[in-house]
């Protein structure tokens, strides 16, 4: 499964990008607006710094502005994926950009039928949103069954993109159901390290070392 941190944070992406952790990165407006810097500067930044996909979210709700938008988005760099919400209007732009070449993310998916058409529209990636789904006491995870098994079923080359990942054990529940990628905030894929028991057997194996009176250096 490939990891897209979701975040503008440069800082944070750079840590995980050196480690070998970052496949992409995805933002939307409210990742820009916490970033507190402009779009264009710091999304050209992170495209220079990635080598992945990196999606850019355009603000448009028509098809026409969005197509205008999503071009000058690409512009920024060739790694750019434009980010287009799963309404009629989105699915529109989605098949004038995908059939200029461009990869396309559509995002705010919320039902299996919304993957459907996505991928029919041409969809570089679709993003189901798990933690949102969970809120509102649907399971996010039975989302992401629903369109592998779909996408499957018909050969559909549309990437899975496990969005809106709240935990580590989302990151593992969406690797096990077969999701090509998960995006996720830094500090829950830095997460996937912990584990109660591997702190516990560090300390007493420091202890024991600490009793040898040994040095290595």
């Amino acid at each position: 499964m490939k990891f897209f941190v979701d975040s503008a944070d440069v800082a944070a992406i750079a840590e995980l990008n050196d480690l070998g952790m970052v496949d992409g990165v995805t933002t939307n407006p409210s990742i820009i607006l916490k970033s507190g810097r402009d779009i264009t500067e710091v999304t050209r930044e992170i495209c220079a710094l990635v080598s992945g996909p990196v999606s850019a979210e355009v603000v448009a709700t028509q098809a026409d502005a969005m197509i205008a938008e999503g071009r000058k988005l690409a512009e920024i760099a060739e790694n750019i994926t434009i980010k287009l919400p799963l309404t009629w209007d989105g699915l529109k732009a989605c098949k004038t950009l995908t059939d200029e070449g461009r990869m396309v993310n559509v995002t705010l998916c919320f039902s299996a039928n919304q993957a459907l058409l996505a991928a029919k529209a041409g969809a570089t990636f679709i993003s189901p949103f798990i933690g949102r789904l969970d809120d509102i006491n649907l399971d996010g995870m039975e989302l992401i069954e629903d369109i592998r098994t779909i996408y499957d079923n018909y050969g559909f080359e549309t990437q899975i993109l496990a969005a809106s990942i709240r935990s580590a054990n989302h990151m593992k529940e969406a690797a096990l159901i077969g999701a090509d990628v998960a995006t996720a905030p830094p500090n829950v894929i830095k997460a996937m390290a912990n584990h109660v028991l591997t702190d516990k057997g560090l300390a007493a194996f420091l202890s024991d070392w600490e009793k040898t009176g040994q040095t290595i250096l």
